[in-house]
């Protein structure tokens, strides 16, 4: 039986590509139900790099209380499991003031992961790391493509191979398991005792675009380079293994010029939006909302 205290309780999650408004909607709902945003960003959660995350500014910091913005050291490492436990904790004193929560953000995984669930996977020792990653760094992709159709086979044929990620986490989990990746995903759903309602701001492409080509000349000029600069030594973290960085710090390097990293990082922030869309397709509970209509939604076109 569904617990009382929580069958009245709605959770509000604002996703989609990037660039697409998802900041100023949550912020908006928020206010009217006078509560709290949950930021669904594997990046923004960092401190240090504002800028290239596109993270919330002071000004919608402070128009209603943010979580999971800007809190850890780029040094420590975040996941999908982790903010699954967070949320967890959250949300129980966000509905202490209102019967709504909002999450908004663009990790589609890590919403994923809170409202499906996740398998129970076996923790990744330093060793198989290393290992694992000493081989794709002496032997490239192709080897570690070749490594997962040996180990996984069922997980190759329906894995993204352009994502190496993925792949290498695939046969982190073989190895330290001793059995396949793909045996042990259930594909098994939570269930929550709340309602969960999903929406999306929804543009057309060619708009989108502009968007993003937009919001990285801002950055630019808000400071991205000098943000880049200040956490150049600490390149080697993945929390920095991201779009805006990665550019800045070929450029830093003397690799390419300055147009050069603009355009890249405007670039490849469309293939992954592209990316986010192309997820989003497969989930049939969002609820698009017309981009014509974003300035004009309420509380109770959302509910």
């Amino acid at each position: 039986m569904t617990p009382p205290e929580l069958s009245s309780k709605t959770l509000i999650v604002i996703t989609g590509p990037t660039a697409s408004g998802k900041t100023d909607l949550a912020i908006r709902l928020a206010k009217e139900a006078h509560t709290g945003i949950i930021s669904a960003d594997s990046r923004q959660i960092y401190a240090g790099i504002p800028i290239g995350t596109a993270a919330p500014d002071a000004h919608q910091l402070a128009a209603v209380p943010h979580h999971l913005v800007g809190i850890l050291p780029l040094e420590w490492s975040y996941s999908a499991d982790s903010f699954d436990r967070d949320v967890n904790t959250i949300l129980p004193q966000l509905w202490a003031h209102s019967d709504i929560a909002i999450m908004c953000g663009g990790s589609m995984m890590y919403i994923d992961a809170f409202i499906n669930g996740m398998d129970e996977l076996p923790a990744i020792s330093p060793q198989t790391r290393a290992h694992v990653a000493s081989i794709a760094a002496s032997q490239g992709p192709e080897a570690i493509l070749a490594l997962l159709r040996i180990v996984d086979p069922v997980y190759y044929d329906r894995v993204d191979r352009a994502n190496l990620k993925r792949v290498i986490h695939a046969i982190e989990v073989s190895y330290q398991a001793g059995v396949p990746y793909s045996s042990l995903l259930t594909g098994k759903r939570r269930s929550h005792p709340f309602r969960i309602i999903k929406v999306a701001p929804q543009w057309p492409r060619h708009l989108l675009f502009e968007r993003i080509n937009l919001r990285t000349h801002l950055m630019v000029q808000q400071g991205l380079e000098q943000e880049a600069r200040a956490v150049s030594h600490l390149r080697h973290l993945n929390s920095l293994n991201t779009v805006g960085y990665k550019e800045m710090f070929s450029y830093i390097d003397g690799h390419i010029t300055l147009d050069e990293a603009i355009a890249k990082i405007a670039r490849n922030t469309r293939v992954y939006a592209k990316k986010q869309l192309t997820w989003l397709k497969k989930d049939p509970t969002v609820h698009y909302i017309p981009h014509t209509a974003l300035p004009h939604i309420t509380l109770a076109d959302v509910m």
